[in-house]
């Protein structure tokens, strides 16, 4: 009996194996090998095949022709022109990239304004006065802004009057053209650079931003001989230097404030109270009593000649 199930486990493997390991025509082999075996038995004889119809053949299709790779050829004068009506002529080309230069420039005109004008001295102090008092957010920096903005209105008022009447009107007038206008203007904006320069005592700034060449050779340079390029990063760096003065003499009797009101609450044992908390109001009495604004604003302005 143990025999038997031991056969019939043995044939059910071998069975398994082989179906796993066949190929897919082991069927048709074995099929094949069956009849051989009986050797009675034939296929039988398979119906015949139509003969599949054929179409009629075609006419050659032409072999597509693809365009060459690559972008568009390089630009020629004559599409210049079709973009830049009158670049055509060399003096048109000219004319077309002064007024490219005229509108980079006019993009620039705040930068440039800031550097050339008293804004930068005006927005330090009084970005300094606000710091010194301790007061975060106030004024408020549009507040701090508009008073500078306006402020510098007032002080440069005479200089742009002056670059109006020798640069704007004659141009509009038609009496001189472009580049006399540009230099006719430029000349009041140094005039005011350099007289602040002076007023500083900041003259050896100016050797900073002049070529090395000019410099190691020693020759006594007049203002004429320094280029605007050169004048006006000097004169940013004089009104830094002069600001940075006030500043301090601003900051001072703050400074003093701030220590008295810190050694009183130590001697009181109130070591855990922040010191500016408490000094923040006599701070600003100080300043109101003082009257502070009118000194501050009158002391800018005045110290521009």
């Amino acid at each position: 009996m143990i025999l038997r199930a031991a056969t019939i486990w043995a044939v059910l493997a071998v069975a398994t194996g082989a179906v796993w390991a066949a190929p897919a025509g082991a069927g048709a082999r074995a099929a094949q090998g069956g009849a051989a075996q009986g050797g009675a038995a034939q296929a039988p004889t398979a119906a015949p095949v139509a003969p599949v119809a054929h179409p009629p053949s075609a006419a050659p299709v032409p072999a597509a022709t693809t365009a060459p790779l690559g972008g568009p050829g390089p630009a020629t004068p004559s599409d210049l022109a079709k973009l830049l009506p009158g670049a055509d002529t060399p003096q048109g080309m000219a004319n077309t990239l002064q007024w490219v230069v005229l509108v980079t420039v006019i993009s620039l005109a705040p930068a440039i304004l800031v550097m050339i004008t008293s804004f930068t001295r005006i927005i330090v102090v009084l970005s300094l006065l606000r710091q010194a008092v301790a007061a975060q957010n106030v004024p408020p920096n549009q507040v701090l802004f508009g008073l500078a903005l306006l402020m510098t209105v007032s002080v440069m008022a005479p200089v742009w009057q002056d670059v109006y009447n020798d640069s704007v009107s004659p141009l509009l007038a038609g009496k001189i053209d472009r580049q006399q206008a540009v230099e006719a203007g430029e000349r009041h904006v140094r005039k005011f650079m350099i007289r602040q320069i002076e007023a500083g005592g900041n003259t050896d700034d100016v050797y900073l931003f002049l070529p090395k060449t000019a410099v190691k050779a020693g020759l006594k340079l007049t203002w004429g001989d320094v280029p605007t390029v050169s004048l006006v990063p000097a004169f940013a760096v004089s009104e830094l230097k002069i600001a940075f003065y006030m500043g301090f003499r601003v900051f001072l009797p703050f400074v003093i404030v701030d220590m008295l009101i810190a050694a009183v609450l130590v001697s009181m044992g109130m070591l855990m109270l922040p010191p500016v908390l408490v000094s923040l109001p006599f701070k600003l009495l100080l300043f109101v009593l003082a009257d502070g604004w009118h000194l501050v604003v009158g002391t800018l302005m005045g110290s521009f000649g």
